[in-house]
């Protein structure tokens, strides 16, 4: 999300070449990223994707994601301004991400937020258009609760239009308190029922954004939303279970992840070369199943 935003260049590019050099293939972005930050637009992640693209020649080697629906309507719009999700807008809106990442398609394009204002068959219409004109393989629901994204679902599958296949939502190994208001702008914590929904579908999956708290598992305090027993109880057996494998918090925070029961794939977001191989190394990492029970049962 920060690269080309808060990472140079340079570094950025270091980052995405480590990435493909470790086997990485999957880069998900957004067509706001990241607008909030002083002199934002919302271009500078895809465009930095598009510079990387044409200088390493690697967009066949990667499987590319972008989203639509947070992007301010006008320049300096917060995200009560986003860009609705009707049909009109969501072809222009890749169409853009098109020309920014210098592709002629996506392979993944989400949905970036769940918009009430909007008719779903309309944005069903728009989505499926993007699929009908090869331009998106497939298209998925972010910050969306499984309820809605099944009756996105069953509206497809009436129109005979393409389905959202996946779901892109925050989670952790860290459970905020129940109900809590998170503070970060438009994110909505899976719940339950949402891996519950991803276990039951054949071919869908959950993936996990702010898997790692943005450092706070290493490096800044929780949040009041992480107030509560459960936060220490599982803190101390993530340490065990650190301690038992040699591994660092987020890589057993990794590992957990990717191990999951219910299909997921945790999205990292990452600053520098270390952080980008210590993440790597955490996906690579194997909990037996006496590790595993302990950082579930943990509450």
């Amino acid at each position: 999300m920060a690269l080309g935003g808060v990472q140079d260049e340079a570094e950025s590019f270091a980052i995405l070449d480590r990435f493909i050099e470790l086997g990485g293939n999957f880069i998900d972005t957004a067509n706001c990223y990241m607008f909030w930050i002083d002199g934002g637009t919302g271009d500078e992640s895809e465009l930095l994707l598009g510079r990387w693209f044409a200088a390493r020649g690697t967009r066949d080697q990667v499987v590319l994601a972008t989203k639509a629906g947070r992007r301010p309507a006008f320049p300096g719009g917060g995200l009560e301004h986003s860009e609705p999700l009707t049909r009109a807008r969501i072809t222009a809106a890749l169409d853009e991400s098109l020309e920014r990442l210098g592709t002629d398609r996506v392979d993944l394009f989400w949905s970036h937020r769940d918009d009430r204002d909007t008719p779903l068959e309309e944005t069903v219409a728009g989505f499926d258009d993007a699929v009908r004109a090869g331009k998106a393989r497939m298209v998925g629901a972010s910050n969306h609760t499984a309820w809605r994204v099944e009756r996105a679902r069953n509206v497809a599958a009436a129109a005979g239009a393409a389905a959202y296949t996946a779901m892109q939502n925050r989670y952790s190994y860290l459970k905020p308190r129940p109900d809590a208001v998170l503070p970060e702008g438009g994110h909505v914590h899976a719940a339950p029922t949402d891996l519950d929904f991803v276990s039951s579908v054949p071919g869908m999956a959950l993936l996990a954004y702010s898997s790692l708290l943005s450092g706070a598992y290493v490096k800044k305090p929780l949040g009041e939303h992480y107030a509560h027993p459960g936060t220490e109880a599982r803190l101390r057996v993530l340490d065990e279970v650190a301690a038992e494998t040699g591994a660092t918090r987020n890589q057993v925070v990794l590992a957990w992840l990717a191990g999951h029961r219910a299909p997921v794939i945790p999205l990292v977001g990452v600053s520098s070369v270390a952080q980008l191989e210590e993440a790597a190394a955490g996906v690579a990492l194997k909990l037996d199943a006496e590790q595993r029970r302990r950082l579930n049962d943990a509450a």
